[in-house]
């Protein structure tokens, strides 16, 4: 069987992205010859035929994956970090294979909106208490929420998105102020005004973020973006507002979102970090794929960027031989444009089992949603449980699939 590059996470501008436009980040990935992509959004499942179309034009084979956070008041209760390092018992779960068109029945469909709703309440909150603090400052700066919800998302608004909205208004608000120059300035003075309205960029965010300075350069959008969220939307952050518990759905009902949309239920792992350390639920591998099989879930994926090679070869090899699906993705779900062709950690190439490991689980996937698509069983039954006997059936189906909509 060839193996065919598979990125199975991706999340574009209908949650938020590094792409500008869902078109970009199928063109990278012909370009780099990535020809399985999953379509991954926080809540949202609107992009999906957008994505089949514009993928069919490329020879790309979908996938139609979902994101939530979840909780679960038990691991909550007794301390236990899962895939979130920071707050015990909040889980990011995926829903991957799901149906195309989207289908969502009631009450599912209210759930989903109701947590959509939540999420961008928050967010609402938080462009308000930057808006006081911009005020405050008298720095003649403010957020229009409705301009951001209009011009740089697709309905679902998130902390990035505003962290990019200051940066702007900061960079316009910096120009404005230098920017005095006429036609016929001399070189070098206009390299001096450029410097004049670098040194104004830095010394707004000076003052924003409480005179703390800016530590990014001015021209990496990203990290200044990542420093906007550290100092000023982060927990202790001046427009930090807390997320209503509303906002999280228990994990059980997310997944029986995931599956009345057609799909299967995947945990997320977090893995490894730079310093070979893993969250409480993760440590143990024989003990989270146990803990993870009582919880219902068939399915698991990495995002493989995160992690050291090896240790995510252990863990996915270990899990992939139980019977688990495994998948790998590469999230793109922050202002850094990094290669939709996969990785380790330092950018280490995968292994060719990974590879493997990837493409046979994209397979079941591909399977297992265009079985569903025709009102056909798929890889879970009516209950919910895998067909993981099965397995190779599926894997075969997919290989087929793929094979005639990429023609590799």
């Amino acid at each position: 069987m060839k193996i065919v590059n598979v990125n199975a996470h991706l999340h574009t501008p209908y949650s938020f992205s590094a792409f500008e436009s869902l078109n970009q980040a199928l063109d990278l990935a012909l370009e780099q010859e990535v020809r399985v992509v999953g379509i991954n959004d926080f809540y949202s499942m609107d992009g999906y035929e957008l994505w089949e179309q514009e993928c069919r034009k490329r020879s790309l084979c979908p996938l139609f994956n979902i994101e939530f956070i979840g909780l679960n008041q038990q691991d909550q209760a007794r301390g236990i970090r899962v895939n979130d390092p920071n707050n015990p018992g909040r889980t990011y779960i995926s829903g991957k294979g799901l149906k195309c068109p989207p289908s969502l029945p009631e009450p599912f469909a209210s759930e989903l909106s109701r947590v959509r709703a939540e999420s961008n309440a928050q967010g609402k909150a938080m462009c308000a208490k930057l808006n006081e603090l911009l005020n405050s400052l008298q720095s003649g700066i403010r957020l229009d929420y409705g301009q951001i919800l209009r011009e740089m998302t697709q309905g679902n608004i998130r902390e990035r998105h505003l962290a990019k909205a200051l940066r702007i208004k900061v960079c316009e608000a910096a120009k404005a102020g230098a920017d005095k120059a006429e036609a016929n300035v001399t070189a070098e003075q206009a390299r001096d005004a450029g410097g004049e309205v670098a040194t104004k960029i830095a010394a707004l965010f000076q003052q924003i973020f409480g005179g703390k300075a800016l530590k990014s350069d001015i021209n990496d959008h990203a990290a200044v973006e990542n420093e906007i969220r550290g100092n000023l939307l982060k927990a202790g952050g001046a427009a930090f507002v807390p997320e209503d518990p509303r906002a999280f759905l228990p994990v059980d009902k997310v997944c029986n979102i995931i599956l009345a949309a057609g799909g299967i239920p995947t945990y997320p792992f977090l893995a490894d970090d730079p310093r070979g350390g893993y969250t409480d639920f993760e440590g143990d591998l024989e003990q989270v794929a146990k803990n993870l099989r009582d919880r219902g879930f068939y399915s698991v994926e990495f995002i493989s960027t995160r992690n050291d090679l090896h240790l995510l070869e252990k863990y996915a090899v270990y899990l992939y031989e139980l019977g688990f699906i495994v998948t790998l993705g590469s999230e793109h779900n922050s202002p850094a444009m990094e290669p939709i062709l996969l990785s380790a950690r330092h950018g280490q190439p995968l292994s060719e089992r990974l590879r493997e490991i990837n493409y046979k689980s994209a397979c079941v996937l591909a399977a297992h949603q265009h079985l569903v698509r025709q009102g056909l069983e798929g890889y879970l039954d009516e209950d919910g449980r895998a067909h993981v006997d099965k397995r190779e059936e599926y894997i075969k189906l997919g290989n087929q699939l793929i094979r005639s909509i990429t023609g590799q």
